[in-house]
């Protein structure tokens, strides 16, 4: 059961992007379309969940001094794997995404699920941690993508499902528009936590 808790707190309770507030850099930057949100989520899930994985297997191995220097570089290594991946498979979306993949080393998710949940957990509890963290941030980033898309494109993963006299939303699809629509989907979730408060 509490396995099950810490997979889905990443998902609703402490979604990062909306609830945590954390990873915003990412997330505004890169959400100019749906399916850049699913790369750059899934991206950030693969180095989430591996992270914490070594991370809690180690934490007894690894001093207290240098934990953070040790984070970083377990996580910099995951994330070498991940962008020599994409290069050799994904290379346009690699191209896309550009400077936002290395930065994942950075990302303030991964180094504080590592520092305040996979160095004082087992192994399994951090597995759940980091991919119930992971699928939360990759559907905030496709949420956001897909709305940013939507509106300033008229097509969703590429397909076009406006109307034909649909004048898109130019202003979506630059930075303005990321912290509008931003603002609309916290203003969204805080309505429906408050409404399942009042019930």
């Amino acid at each position: 059961m509490a396995i099950v808790r810490e997979f889905t707190k990443g998902l609703w309770k402490e979604v990062p992007p909306f609830r945590l507030v954390l990873g915003l850099c990412p997330t505004l930057a890169v959400t100019t379309a749906a399916k850049n949100g699913v790369g750059m989520g899934l991206a950030t899930t693969f180095v989430l969940v591996c992270s914490n994985l070594l991370i809690s297997l180690l934490r007894n191995a690894i001093p207290k001094k240098v934990r953070i220097a040790a984070y970083i570089v377990v996580i910099a290594s995951f994330v070498v794997i991940v962008e020599l991946v994409m290069q050799a498979y994904f290379y346009p979306l690699y191209k896309i995404l550009g400077i936002f993949i290395p930065l994942i080393v950075v990302n303030c998710i991964i180094l504080g699920r590592a520092e305040a949940f996979a160095s004082k957990n087992s192994v399994l509890p951090s597995i759940a941690d980091g991919l119930g963290m992971g699928l939360g941030f990759t559907m905030s980033l496709t949420l956001l993508g897909s709305v940013r898309e939507i509106l300033g494109n008229g097509s969703i993963f590429g397909v076009h499902i406006m109307w034909e006299s649909f004048k898109p939303f130019a202003i979506m699809l630059k930075p303005p528009g990321a912290f509008i629509c931003l603002g609309l989907i916290l203003t969204l979730m805080n309505w429906i936590s408050s409404r399942q408060r009042s019930h």
